[in-house]
């Protein structure tokens, strides 16, 4: 194998493919994102799912009231409290997504060379003649010839369950649409893609900003979702509302890019937001097929030289009724972890698929392979070299410690950070152990009340790929040049024996502020 690929050097020998997966505490280092729903609310369900690898929860307000997403989320809670392990909230946005009105929820059929109406009026009723949706400019959006999908959820490329349309020709307000695929639209939302056209709706919208500021602002939500992030603006308006929306401030914003505009502003987005979701779903539709693997190669990519998390979508669409994936969903599953992904995120397949858990554990599974071949030798030079000289004092540390525990072939790296910046850089560097985090709580007032910072941080890491958080004392500060530091450090330690990443002989390496300086320190540990 060519040492240019981000794979092993030495061929893989075919008999060590044969040999069983090993279980391990953490599945695998890259994480995975899971989208809780109608079939993977109940306390039972979720705790599965933790144990399985899920260590983010999406909550999707594309459909489903608060209410409802307060209960799941109450669910939530008690499953972390159970299993104890920790786990992320992330609020996904609606955007300006447009979506079919079916208020009586019956299934739709559409046959091939028919017609069908698209109007905005949302008040008829919709049937295999006539779809109400819920913008009132597509007839100024489109015109004669354009491409319109259609789909449950989200246009899964499925021909029996989502319609591609060609626009025949206006009517006033309605769109008078040739029907290409035969299809039976089922369940309650369906969102429709026009591809390649800009729909004037912001991307924030009111009943985002309505959301996020009573749900978010009471749930403390650790990531936003922005959907259908088409420009650097939308993220600063967005991180400007959340600026006033008290501990929402330290909220992490996640561009989701999903279409030609964002894509053509990628780099200024990810400047400005703190992670990219590709979302393949739509993408898929708006870029051709042959194009997608490309973006998302170059967009990885990108990502991984800011040292900022790629959260890629659509995997397993099959295993929403399946117990297993496809071939060559296995593949791309690995091929995603080899292009540097941070995390994988289901949709459909935990939100409304049958199998949730058992659809983390396989993408679990799928991911610690991958990484056992990934090239982290050339992976660490090439950032290296990007990164260039001279490094920042911060960077350098960072890189030094991955240096140090490759060479000394450390089990795990453990760093002490109360903003959470020094351990997401050295995870930035893609060390092959584990890195263990430890957040050191910070006293804050508002002159009102005290209160410790720390949690957001903790659980924002757990989107980064290699990164595991503890939640240490906050009596032990992390600039503490006295014992107390040990104890901090012999906690962490012994979090690491329990979870098996560590045992008797095996070397640390630990990075930790002492004073002033930065240190990073190589410990073998006794008996």
């Amino acid at each position: 194998m060519h040492s240019s690929h981000l794979l092993l050097e030495e061929p893989i020998r075919m008999a060590s493919i044969l040999e069983p997966s090993k279980q391990s505490f953490f599945p695998a280092m890259t994480k995975i994102v899971g989208t809780l729903g109608p079939k993977s609310r109940s306390v039972e369900v979720i705790s599965s799912c933790l144990k399985a690898g899920m260590s983010v929860a999406r909550i999707d307000f594309s459909w489903g009231d608060s209410d409802y997403h307060q209960e799941t989320l109450e669910n939530l809670k008690l499953a972390v409290k159970s299993t104890k392990k920790l786990c992320a909230v992330m609020l996904d946005t609606v955007g300006p997504e447009l979506q079919v009105v079916n208020k009586s929820e019956r299934a739709i059929s559409l046959e091939a060379d028919a017609f069908v109406v698209l109007t905005p009026h949302q008040d008829q009723e919709a049937s295999s003649q006539l779809l109400p949706i819920n913008f009132d400019g597509l007839a100024k959006a489109v015109k004669p010839g354009d491409t319109i999908f259609i789909g449950q959820y989200l246009f899964t490329g499925s021909e029996t369950t989502s319609v591609w349309l060609e626009v025949s020709e206006l009517k006033g307000e309605d769109v008078v649409c040739m029907i290409k695929n035969s299809a039976t639209l089922a369940g309650s939302l369906f969102t429709l893609h026009i591809s390649q056209i800009r729909v004037e709706l912001p991307t924030l919208t009111d009943a985002d900003k309505e959301a996020i500021s009573t749900w978010g602002v009471r749930n403390n939500i650790d990531f936003l979702s922005l959907s259908f992030t088409r420009h650097a603006e939308d993220v600063r308006q967005a991180r400007e509302f959340l600026s006033k929306l008290g501990d929402l401030q330290q909220t992490q914003i996640f561009a989701k890019i999903e279409n030609i505009e964002g894509l053509n502003h990628f780099d200024e987005i990810l400047q400005e937001a703190d992670g990219i979701i590709l979302s393949r779903g739509n993408l898929g539709i708006d870029l051709p097929p042959e194009k997608v693997f490309l973006f998302q190669k170059a967009a990885v990519y990108k990502c991984n030289m800011a040292g900022k998390p790629a959260v890629v979508t659509r995997v397993v669409d099959s295993m929403t009724d399946n117990l297993r994936p496809t071939r060559a969903e296995a593949t791309d599953v690995a091929n995603a972890v080899l292009d540097g992904s941070d995390a994988i995120l289901l949709g459909a397949e935990t939100l409304r698929g049958l199998y949730p858990v058992e659809t983390i554990s396989i993408v679990g599974r799928i991911c610690a392979e991958a990484e056992k071949v990934y090239n982290q030798d050339l992976y660490f030079k090439k950032t290296v070299k990007y990164v260039g000289e001279p490094m920042t004092h911060l960077e350098a540390i960072a890189s030094s410690a991955v240096r140090a525990a490759i060479k000394v072939k450390a089990s795990v790296i453990i760093v002490f950070t109360s903003s959470g910046r020094a351990a997401r850089l050295i995870a930035k560097y893609r060390p092959m152990m584990p890195v263990l985090s430890v957040v050191i709580p910070r006293l804050k007032t508002n002159q009102l009340r005290w209160s410790f910072t720390g949690a957001f941080e903790a659980r924002q890491s757990l989107i980064v790929r290699g990164l595991f958080p503890m939640l240490a004392d906050p009596r032990h500060p992390a600039e503490s040049t006295s014992a107390t530091n040990e104890s901090v450090l012999k906690v962490a330690l012994e979090h690491g024996k329990a979870s098996g990443v560590v045992k008797s002989h095996d070397r640390v390496v630990i990075c930790q502020k002492v004073g002033d300086s930065s240190v990073v320190k190589i410990i073998e540990l006794e008996d």
